[in-house]
């Protein structure tokens, strides 16, 4: 009785440590995300201003994509904030349970979901958005009457707008790679999108003023739209997945053929791994020997989650044993 007393508080020791890094990586990526809002709302602004005295459809679109950035990073905070609000006294206005020190770790894994709640919806945005560009532009060009050589000043804003979105994206991707962080990761992404489809509307412009073509304006800001759309449906896609519960099969493999490696495990009878946010959690069935006493069973279920814990960063494994 002792030794399970002592182990399940050590056992929430290592839980609280876990739980406090990924808050402190929360935390970080909230600071990066405001740098976001901050780097999307100055390019907004110059190429919406840019656009409209310069006559350029592509620079409107793409000053539009930079404005779904806005949107996705401000998303994305409030789902890292809704999943750094430990003292909270409920989740969503629905109650708490009473015990939180037993369904505390429960919960707050139910909390980190939210980020990727948040993910998904910043995809959804951006295809709602890339929908608009595209539809723009179509419309451009089915009306001959509005089309017109952008102004020169507009090679301005596209230039100024591909170099802030290099650096945004190469600290997005840097703090991404860092922090182990979804929503960073999906913003070093839309970030890379937000360059390429600047420096592609810095291609068309300076096409249209050299060839003076008046639809080359219109076909580049489809282009610029279809970037857009590529991006959210990548975002949409990983997000849906995660909330399916989808885990990588190869991955659960490897879990797989490490927890068979140990000696007393006859087989594992089923494996299934979930994400929630960026922290993973591990079900596991295992066979053993039918004569293996409990405390035994007890004793390997929780060297197994300790070994799962240091290999692959699992932070709770859920061993069940059945007899062989």
């Amino acid at each position: 009785m002792q030794e399970r007393q002592a182990h399940r508080q050590a056992e929430t020791a290592a839980w609280q440590r876990l739980q406090q890094q990924e808050l402190t990586k929360l935390h970080s990526a909230q600071h990066h995300l405001w740098f976001n809002v901050a780097a999307y709302l100055a390019i907004s602004v110059i190429e919406f201003y840019l656009a409209i005295v310069g006559h350029s459809q592509t620079l409107r679109a793409d000053a539009l994509n930079n404005l779904a950035g806005i949107v996705s990073a401000a998303l994305l905070l409030i789902g890292i904030f809704i999943a750094r609000d430990i003292d909270d006294d409920d989740l969503m206005g629905r109650p708490l349970p009473e015990d939180l020190q037993q369904n505390g770790q429960r919960l707050q894994l139910t909390r980190f979901h939210y980020e990727t709640v948040f993910t998904l919806i910043t995809g959804i945005v951006m295809i709602a958005i890339a929908a608009s560009v595209i539809f723009g532009g179509i419309k451009s060009l089915m009306n001959p009457q509005s089309q017109e050589v952008p102004r020169p000043i507009t090679l301005v804003g596209a230039a100024i707008a591909m170099v802030i979105m290099l650096v945004v994206w190469w600290l997005n991707r840097r703090a991404g790679r860092k922090l182990q962080n979804a929503a960073l990761t999906a913003a070093a992404q839309d970030s890379l999108s937000d360059a390429l489809t600047s420096l592609g509307t810095l291609v068309a412009i300076a096409g249209a003023l050299l060839f003076q073509l008046e639809w080359l304006d219109g076909v580049a800001s489809i282009i610029v739209g279809l970037f857009i759309l590529a991006a959210g449906v990548k975002i949409f896609r990983e997000s849906s997945l995660n909330l399916a519960d989808y885990f990588d099969p190869q991955a659960e493999a490897q879990f797989r053929q490490v927890i068979e490696g140990f000696d007393q495990v006859r087989r594992v009878e089923d494996l299934k791994a979930h994400y929630s946010g960026n922290v993973v959690t591990l079900d596991v069935i295992i066979a053993v020997d039918a004569q293996m006493q409990v405390k035994d069973s007890y004793r390997l279920g929780e060297t197994i989650e300790a070994q799962m814990r240091r290999q692959f960063g699992i932070v709770d494994t859920d061993v069940m044993v059945v007899p062989a």
